[in-house]
């Protein structure tokens, strides 16, 4: 195992996200050069000078193929993601991508091709992986105390006013690409070396479709694995706009020939309420005075710094490149497994069939 390697990281995209990742970057203790790119240069400058970055500039090549960048975060929208990834692996350079790995099977196969061809390193940004709860649910299992898992049941709940954010951002998206994504990996995670050959998906619409969007309000799917274990899956975001999540309200059970794991990650124990209202965590200018804390996916800004899935995922990639130490991030292979399941849903839900994994 390496010692104290020092890094120089690149990220790639100064939104959202990107802006997360270049904070916990910039106080990690192995950082050595930071740099920083937006093809909108002005927030790349913002983000930069926030983060006392070495190099801010609006083309990406660039600081991807700077001698002193090590490792790239690639934090761009996600038909954007592809460009970045592959430059990236042809100059050797370890990557770490948001979710999910790309929106297309030809995408996500070349950039599988190309990680295969290199021999570098790619991982794909699903926090849940690293999420206290799941990961000591996924402990139990690997301790062999479920026995084998013949079923899994899962949903998650979001409010309109997020999804409407979402759409803003990206018209075509599905729920199920940007949200169900999380769970169709976390489900693949648990099954481990068990592979999915069927999928069938039902949807219905009708919020989203008055705002002018085509998106589903409900997606529910049943995946079934070669061993005959069966998966229910299912996501709404479009509860009321101010129902009081601030991201993912989520229910997980497996069941195991030997026993099972309930996770309710709702957060109704861990509730706000407040006459001054408090600022939505994803949607600008929106309110609540009623919140389940901890419904933030990402995390949380707590006493000067961020906690929770994203913050752990980002400072567990540094530690492993800086010291060797094992990671559980998700795996190319397995990022496009999930794009392939993600599609199969979306696909069964428009057209009612059946659809067969591996899609032709």
């Amino acid at each position: 195992m390496e010692r104290n390697k020092r890094l120089g990281v690149a990220v790639v995209g100064s939104g959202r996200i990107g802006t997360l990742r270049a904070n916990m970057v910039s106080k990690h203790p192995s950082l050595e050069f930071l740099a920083i790119s937006d093809k909108e240069k002005e927030r790349a400058e913002t983000l930069g000078e926030s983060v006392a970055a070495n190099l801010v500039t609006d083309d990406n090549y660039e600081i991807i193929s700077h001698p002193k960048v090590d490792t790239v975060i690639v934090s761009t929208p996600e038909h954007d993601h592809t460009e970045s990834i592959i430059q990236a692996l042809e100059l050797g350079k370890p990557v770490f991508v948001e979710k999910p790995l790309a929106l297309t099977l030809e995408d996500a196969n070349k950039i599988v091709e190309t990680v295969e061809k290199t021999g570098v390193e790619l991982r794909v940004g699903y926090s849940r992986r690293h999420d206290r709860r799941w990961m000591v649910a996924r402990e139990q299992v690997d301790q062999g105390r479920l026995g084998e898992i013949i079923a899994i049941n899962a949903r998650v709940y979001n409010s309109r006013a997020q999804m409407e954010q979402i759409l803003i951002r990206s018209p075509h998206a599905t729920m199920v690409m940007d949200a169900l994504t999380y769970y169709v990996d976390m489900v693949c995670w648990f099954k481990a070396g068990i592979k999915p050959v069927e999928v069938v998906a039902r949807a219905n619409g009708k919020v989203f479709r008055k705002m002018g969007y085509e998106s589903e309000d409900v997606t529910w799917a049943i995946i079934t694995f070669e061993d005959g274990a069966v998966v229910n899956l299912g996501i709404c975001y479009a509860l009321p706009a101010k129902y009081p999540t601030h991201g993912q309200s989520a229910r997980f059970e497996v069941l195991g020939t030997d026993g099972v794991i309930l996770l309710d990650t709702d957060n109704k124990d861990s509730l706000l309420y407040t006459d001054k209202g408090v600022p939505h965590a994803y949607v600008p200018g929106h309110q609540s005075s009623l919140v389940f804390m901890q419904t933030n996916s990402s995390g949380d800004w707590s006493m000067g710094d961020y906690w929770g899935p994203i913050a752990n995922e980002t400072r567990t990639w540094l530690d492993h490149l800086a010291t060797g130490h094992p990671c559980q991030h998700t795996t190319a292979q397995e990022g496009r497994q999930t794009v392939e399941l993600t599609m199969a849903i979306d696909l069964s839900a428009k057209t009612g069939e059946k659809i067969k994994i591996p899609m032709v």
